[in-house]
């Protein structure tokens, strides 16, 4: 690769920072972060197949719940986590150290407010909440999973990924991944035992993952407080309006677009139940796998996040957009690979998770149009996380806005109306994917990245 120190001053600045060294630094801090993407994903994945061992049924009310639960695991930690990461990791490379101290207990008392509100919703009306989406029968196999997962999860679910924030924020990306490692290693142990020789069934991995996020959150807590961030936080904190403004200025639209990623997967779900529960059922698998890029992009993400907010911070846009460009890149192979793997053999990856034949053809036809879009959601997602670090979200919000009038309207188009049926819907699908990444890459330039 050319050393592009030796480029002239008019390409690049004299002092710019080579794409390898930017590259060495983002996996520095992704690969920790990236080894509990990939013992999140495979947790996913037995959950997947856990649920599925409960019978149809109990698949399409794990289905149905699906969307919500993603939307709590997103909102914590990529979503206002990222609102975290980037308010700490801005504060710290601007040498104010007493700012990012106290904006841990803001950043908690956010947690626990976000957290009771999922409780409240999902755990307080879900044959109401759950059936609007995917209808009675599915939304009675699904409530007391959601009861569980949401009543006794949400908050130390937001607690957990916002104390992993607040160590990512202070560049100790390892740190954090020690504590979740153990978390992720022990649900699915734990799943199988409330599910099946404990007799819970589907509810039994609400359950498992309501204990182990208490204990993650307690572990975190503690390794925080002792000064796990490079700081100590400031417990007693005179709670400032400015200081809520710098998480929630990224926080919020970040919060906001993860809801329009996953209403997009709740509208098409909407569409499908009227094909029956198998058709429900079967883009449940489909969702799952392309929501799996999340973690796998997120490796890469979350350091963009902390190494695009101190080159901010610093006044270096001219690095932050490189360190945006160099880990957009490295995340579009890494969801290229998985997505080209899925597309190439979709029958095999259905297969894993089910044995009822209808459930495997119809998800092996969703994956078949899905799976070669997974890079595009990779790129637009590492983009995303160092839109928050930059703090520039136009661009995401329109990427957000492309992807659900195609994966929705451009679906229900093209089912309806083009006579696809089913393919139309999962084409939309793969349309919107691609237009996300696409959309958001289009922000990342010298003209939206700069000083104002």
């Amino acid at each position: 690769m050319t050393d592009t120190r030796a480029l002239p001053a008019c390409t690049l600045p004299a002092d710019a920072v080579p794409a390898t060294e930017i590259a060495r630094r983002i996996g520095k801090l992704a690969g920790p972060t990236a080894l509990i993407a990939l013992l999140q994903a495979v947790a996913q994945l037995i959950e997947t197949w856990l649920a599925a061992r409960q019978g149809t049924a109990a698949l399409a009310g794990w289905a149905v719940v699906l969307p919500f639960a993603l939307l709590l695991q997103q909102m914590s930690t990529g979503a206002m986590g990222g609102g975290v990461v980037a308010a700490i990791a801005r504060a710290l490379g601007a040498n104010k150290r007493d700012d990012a101290s106290a904006l841990v207990m803001h950043a908690l008392w956010i947690a626990v407010i976000a957290g009771l509100a999922f409780a409240v919703v999902l755990a307080g009306f879900p044959h109401a909440v759950l059936g609007t989406v995917a209808g009675a029968t599915a939304a009675e196999a699904g409530a007391t999973y959601a009861i569980w997962l949401f009543g006794a999860g949400a908050v130390p679910a937001w607690l957990a990924n916002t104390l992993a924030s607040v160590l990512r924020g202070g560049g100790r990306h390892a740190l954090a991944a020690r504590v979740l490692a153990l978390m992720w290693i022990a649900f699915p142990l734990l799943s199988w035992l409330l599910a099946e020789p404990a007799g819970m069934g589907l509810a039994g991995i609400g359950a498992a993952l309501a204990a182990v996020s208490w204990a993650a959150a307690l572990a975190m807590a503690i390794v925080v407080a002792r000064g796990g961030a490079g700081f100590v936080p400031v417990l007693r904190v005179r709670l400032s309006r400015p200081l809520f403004a710098r998480i929630l200025s990224v926080g919020l639209v970040a919060c906001a677009l993860a809801s329009v990623a996953n209403l997009t997967t709740i509208l098409v779900t909407a569409q499908l139940r009227h094909h029956g529960t198998a058709a429900v059922a079967a883009y449940g698998i489909s969702a799952r796998l392309e929501f799996l890029m999340i973690p796998l992009a997120f490796g890469v993400g979350s350091a963009l996040t902390a190494l695009v907010g101190r080159a901010v911070g610093a006044g270096d846009w001219h690095t932050a957009r490189r360190t945006a460009w160099v880990g957009a890149l490295l995340a579009l192979a890494i969801a290229g690979t998985a997505g080209a793997a899925v597309g190439l053999a979709p029958v095999r990856f259905a297969g894993l998770f089910t044995n009822d034949p209808e459930v495997i053809a119809i998800a092996a036809r969703a994956l078949s149009w899905v799976g070669p879009a997974f890079g595009g959601f990779g790129l637009g997602m590492a983009l995303y996380f160092a839109s928050m670090g930059a703090g520039r979200m136009r661009w995401p919000v329109a990427a957000g806005l492309c992807r659900i009038a195609l994966a929705a309207g451009g679906g229900w188009l093209l089912a309806n109306v083009f006579g696809m049926g089913l393919d139309g819907h999962f084409l939309g699908v793969a349309l919107g994917i691609t237009a996300y990444g696409v959309v958001t890459a289009l922000g990342v330039r010298q003209g939206e990245w700069s000083a104002r």
